[in-house]
């Protein structure tokens, strides 16, 4: 096998083999010469050129046609034995002969060539689908480097295949060898660097035992090489073009947090400090009913303050992914109910109207969660529902879910804009009128989506309203004690 992969062998052993096809063939006529005409001779002849030919290429072929042309002379035509020639006739019969043989091993050699060209681009183009298509589905780094690394391996059957991506800033250097073991101690054949418009991503290293590639086999191994080279830039450029939009994004919400955030922090700061000034100044007297204003005012900025700090606290909980419910058994009648009573000085402008039937199963939540959600959400009616409206909250089995609605006579929501009041800061109605961070929708969600449930909102004829559906299974399973036996 070895004679095999020498050039000058291999071209010797095709000659060698094209003079054993003519010697047969000049045998076999030579046993039937007193019975062959020489027009039949001279065509039996043209067998080993075309043999030759297919088989070994053109050149071998165009060596059987010389090669038959001197045994046709040499053995069938008079004198025998002898490359001379007495007649005429003879003369054009071997002239003829020779065009002949010469012209047939060019057309089948280029019919050869054409083919083996055929075979070799549809070879190439499906080598280069195969790779373009597999590049494509990949958005990782060392994913594309072993792409590249096996799949030159499997095409050209180099010793030893390695892939080196350079260091980047936020990226070790990497590299992968095809078969795994370490490379051979000697020098890489070849090291191809892996080049785009923006620079070196890697290099490409080969170890193989040919002295070169054929010419088809170098384009192949560029058109890979580009291919490798441009997947690796996409992955970079489409982790740069994230890098950029989540800066971008945090830019936004910093700038939208602090403008927030600074507003609704200065507001009951200013008031609390002016309260808290009168009284130190004596302003006021102690026993006066201002004094009891002032510290009214006190206790619910600084209520205002304590819920401003826990949205914070609660939006960077969900953000985080540390938000994990402790669910228990609960009645949400009863969480509801312990919500209007906190915030019965806010609701004193609306009316509640509560409707949950008396067989609502208990619902698997946090109560500390679920109270925060019904919180931000009756605020939230308070802040746009005009005064004296009624702020209802409803709820009703559904399936292995709770379906509960709180509705406001608050301005409708645009439908474009339903979905996106559930975003961090995200406000479009009365946004000048109506104070806020605008967070208390976006902790519903967080809150929501953590117990397994869903909220979204809608508008329903002249109110708007909050939709939320909880699930009542915990671990599969339904709350083994009644809700009559809680009630008794």
């Amino acid at each position: 096998m070895a004679i095999l992969k020498n050039p000058f062998a291999s071209l010797l052993l095709r000659y060698l083999a094209v003079l054993v096809c003519v010697a047969l063939v000049t045998i076999v006529l030579l046993l039937f010469r007193p019975f062959l005409e020489i027009q039949l001779i001279a065509l039996l002849f043209l067998l080993p050129v075309m043999i030759s030919t297919v088989f070994w290429g053109l050149t071998p072929g165009v060596l059987a046609s010389f090669l038959a042309f001197l045994g046709f002379n040499f053995y069938f035509i008079e004198p025998y034995h002898t490359f001379m020639v007495h007649k005429t006739q003879d003369l054009i019969t071997l002239i003829i002969f020779l065009t002949v043989a010469v012209l047939l091993s060019q057309f089948i050699g280029q019919a050869r060539e054409g083919v083996r060209l055929a075979r070799s681009r549809e070879w190439e183009a499906t080598r280069m689908y195969v790779l373009t298509s597999t590049l494509a589905g990949l958005q990782d780094t060392h994913a594309i480097a072993q792409t590249i690394a096996n799949h030159t391996q499997e095409t050209f059957g180099f010793d030893h295949v390695q892939v080196v991506i350079e260091k980047r800033i936020d990226e070790p250097a990497l590299a992968i060898s095809v078969p795994e073991e370490a490379p051979p101690h000697k020098p890489a054949t070849a090291r191809i660097p892996l080049l785009t418009v923006r620079g070196q991503e890697g290099e490409l290293n080969i170890w193989h035992h040919r002295s070169q590639l054929a010419a088809e086999e170098k384009r192949l191994l560029e058109a890979h090489i580009s291919q490798g080279a441009l997947s690796l830039e996409r992955i970079r450029l489409a982790k740069s073009e994230h890098k950029a939009h989540v800066l971008e994004d945090s830019d936004r919400l910093k700038s939208s947090l602090l403008n927030s955030v600074s507003h609704e922090l200065r507001s009951p700061l200013a008031a609390i400090k002016a309260s808290i000034s009168s009284l130190r100044m004596g302003m006021v007297d102690w026993d006066s009913e201002a004094r009891e204003e002032l510290l009214a005012t006190i206790e619910e900025e600084t209520d205002h303050l304590n819920q401003l700090v826990g949205n914070l606290l609660d939006m960077s909980r969900i953000e985080s992914g540390a938000l994990k419910p402790q669910k228990r058994w609960n009645a949400i009648d009863e969480i509801v109910m312990n919500v209007s009573t906190n915030m019965r000085k806010h609701l004193q402008g609306h009316r509640l109207d509560v409707d949950f039937p008396e067989d609502l199963p208990l619902v698997p939540t946090d109560y500390v969660m679920i109270e925060q959600v019904f919180t931000n959400l009756i605020s939230n009616s308070i802040k746009y529902a005009p005064t004296g409206t009624v702020i209802s909250i409803s709820g009703r089995k559904e399936e292995d879910f709770v379906h509960i609605q709180v509705a406001n006579q608050g301005p409708l929501v645009p439908a474009e804009h339903l979905e996106r009041i559930f975003d961090k800061f995200y406000r479009i109605t009365d946004a000048d009128r109506v104070t806020g961070t605008g967070l208390g929708l976006s902790i519903c969600k967080g809150i929501v989506d953590a117990h397994g449930g869903k909220i979204w909102a809608a508008n329903q004829d002249s109110t708007f309203v909050f939709h939320i559906q909880l699930p009542l299974k915990l671990d599969g399973a339904l709350p083994e004690v009644p809700r009559e036996a809680r009630d008794g």
